[in-house]
């Protein structure tokens, strides 16, 4: 009876996270579909708005291992409130800006919101939550907000073309209020850590003797897929305009992606607990290069785009799931907060890098300098992995096999 209290309690976490995601990282990813508008009315070149990325990604990087106190001592539920109602002033700040200085002011504010609300948060919010069963949880949550950018990028194309980025903005920044404020506020239950065997409340366990080596390459890991996946997700409409297609095309194709990363989401919830974030980084992350090599030797055929699309959408989704369920094969409910909050630290900034360093290599280079570096990031990721696979601990490794 209480495993269905539990169940049902999740089941409304989940669908509070999966709306005030879909929308928080939705509406950051503002410049992937107007930044040729921000950089003619704001006077900026074109690696200089995606720069505002940047520092949204260094800001929630910076702001991370702060927040770890805070997620331990006031719990996910009243942090991420906070997040929101710091993160909808930073979309005012953009409307108002007229030049450079302004606008990377809205994205540190939005950096600020986003330390508490993105990811991290909901990762430890359902890891309060379900404890064990946070894997599952983390998956089902990733199924539904990997439509974010199917979603929101059409969305974003829409309200520009009627009342400009700056109304765009606007409606965000309402939407930060009056959607996911009240939810967070009136529909998560307050923290009540989950024990692993739907028991009562346990004692915390002594952190697991984990090699700091072993840490260094989860965050090996989790930074450089993070590198190529913000990266390629930030400049795919321009990436494929690049490769010839026409701004339509390049749209339409980049609103496919979400669907796609959606649907290996959910093979890899489908498999339940049937394999582990490595398992499932290994299998997702041999796509990768593969994808990138194809479109790399293409010349912009539209076959050759469609099956990018496909292969790169299918492994970076699975990728996005075992980027956050990679520390729960090493950390067990007490850790998981603190180490997730560290890992945001060096995954925010790669995050941060990537965009404009790309756009950067995509403007001087075209499509081949872009795609070669992440091309060779996702080689060593995979690397990695087969390291990281020898050094399971014994329960996770009896669970994987």
């Amino acid at each position: 009876m209480r495993f269905l209290k539990t169940d049902g309690r999740l089941i409304g976490v989940l669908l509070v996270l999966a709306i005030t995601q879909l929308i928080g990282w939705g509406t950051i990813g503002l410049p992937a579909v107007v930044g040729r508008d921000l950089a003619d009315s704001l006077g900026m070149s074109l690696p200089a708005v995606f720069a505002g990325s940047s520092v949204l990604y260094v800001t929630m990087g910076l702001c991370a291992p702060w927040l770890a106190r805070a997620f331990a001592r006031h719990g996910a539920r009243k942090v991420m409130m906070v997040g929101t109602i710091v993160s909808a002033p930073g979309y005012i700040v953009l409307f108002f800006a007229r030049e450079p200085m302004l606008y990377f002011a809205g994205w540190v504010i939005l950096g600020m919101g986003g330390s508490a609300t993105l990811s991290t948060g909901a990762y430890i919010m359902l890891n309060e939550v379900a404890g064990r069963g946070a894997k599952n949880a983390i998956g089902g949550l990733m199924l539904v907000t990997g439509l974010s950018s199917s979603i929101f990028w059409p969305t974003t194309s829409f309200l520009s073309g009627h009342f400009g980025w700056r109304g765009t903005c606007l409606v965000y920044a309402a939407m930060m209020l009056l959607i996911n404020l009240p939810l967070y506020a009136f529909l998560v239950p307050r923290r009540k850590i989950a024990s692993g065997d739907g028991g009562g409340p346990v004692k915390a366990a002594p952190p697991p003797a984990i090699p700091r080596s072993t840490f260094g390459l989860v965050v090996c890991v989790i930074t450089m897929n993070a590198f190529v996946n913000f990266g390629i997700s930030a400049i795919l409409i321009e990436l494929l305009r690049a490769e010839g297609l026409a701004p339509a095309q390049a749209l339409a194709f980049g609103s496919m992606l979400g669907v796609i990363q959606v649907s290996a989401r959910g093979l890899d919830l489908l498999g339940g607990g049937r394999w582990d974030g490595i398992t499932t980084g290994l299998v997702a992350g041999t796509a990768l290069p593969v994808a990138m090599l194809l479109l790399m030797m293409s010349e912009g055929a539209t076959w050759a785009v469609a099956a990018f699309i496909l292969i790169y959408g299918a492994g970076s989704g699975a990728m996005a799931v075992a980027r956050a369920t990679i520390p729960l094969v090493f950390y067990d409910q007490a850790e998981f907060a603190k180490a997730m909050s560290m890992i945001a630290l060096p995954l925010n900034l790669a995050s941060a890098i990537s965009p404009p360093l790309l756009v950067g290599l995509l403007t001087q280079f075209g499509s081949r300098g872009a795609l070669g570096l992440t091309f060779v990031f996702s080689c060593a990721t995979v690397l990695i992995l087969v390291l990281l696979g020898r050094r399971r601990p014994q329960v996770a490794a009896a669970a994987a096999t």
